[in-house]
């Protein structure tokens, strides 16, 4: 990569973005042509091999059987796996979080197999489904203000020793535990179930996307004020009762 381009791949669309979550490849790219970065964008569909040469590489959220079609096409591949071995960063929702992990439960109620890129493992929980906006802090260590974002799973997601939890939530559920950790990450792989889609809600997780890629500290400013005015909306509307 140069000091001024960025390889942008947005993984499975077909299978794996239900609820809206291509919203975070439109955020993403856009914010880093703002600072007038050279983006190219690769569309992955299911039936395309994986681009191990991207510098920023993300995944959304999907239902029972596309989540098990993804994984399995994912593991037979390998390309994501390697470019997660060769430093990518990777972003994923929902089902892309779980995919991430060592084991999920698929539609078949089995047990399958992820990429093992998170130390997590996903169950499916007993009780009510985790649904509706949820408000977090998120790890100080990266240096974001909190998290806002809607979460509409019944996946339950272990955290292993190696895996720091994304956020810490104040309302709503996270990863289900009843721990209040929303999310994990290690030093490149992120994984979240947060949709909105996040990225519009949280355009400074798209900014900490690009300063890792770039290997930079900061990122010339950029006009925030439509993003603002939705994350206090949201934020206002996590924090009023139901």
């Amino acid at each position: 990569m140069s000091n001024n381009s960025l390889r942008l791949v947005w993984v499975y669309p077909d299978l794996l973005s239900t609820y809206g979550d291509q919203g975070n490849a439109l955020v993403v790219e856009r914010r880093a042509r703002q600072r007038g970065l050279d983006v190219s964008r690769v569309d992955v569909r299911s039936d395309q091999p994986v681009p191990t040469s991207g510098d920023i590489y993300l995944i959304g959220g999907g239902e029972d059987r596309p989540q098990r079609l993804a994984a399995e096409r994912l593991r037979r591949d390998g390309g994501l796996s390697r470019a997660a071995s060769n430093g990518a960063i990777i972003f994923s929702v929902c089902a892309g979080y779980q995919i991430l992990g060592h084991e999920f439960v698929n539609d078949l109620g089995e047990r399958e197999q992820g990429l093992g890129l998170l130390d997590v493992v996903s169950t499916r929980g007993e009780g009510d489904r985790c649904v509706g906006d949820v408000l977090g802090d998120i790890d100080p260590h990266l240096g974001l203000p909190p998290l806002t974002g809607f979460e509409n799973h019944q996946g339950v997601t272990h955290l292993g020793p190696t895996a720091r939890p994304f956020a810490r939530v104040q309302f709503g559920r996270g990863n289900g535990t009843g721990d209040g950790t929303e999310g994990a990450y290690n030093d490149t792989v992120f994984g979240t179930y947060m949709h909105g889609p996040v990225m519009a809600r949280n355009p400074l997780i798209a900014d900490l996307l690009l300063k890792l890629a770039l290997d930079v500290n900061a990122l010339p400013p950029t006009d925030d004020r439509w993003y603002e005015a939705l994350r206090a909306e949201r934020i206002a509307s996590a924090t009023q009762p139901v």
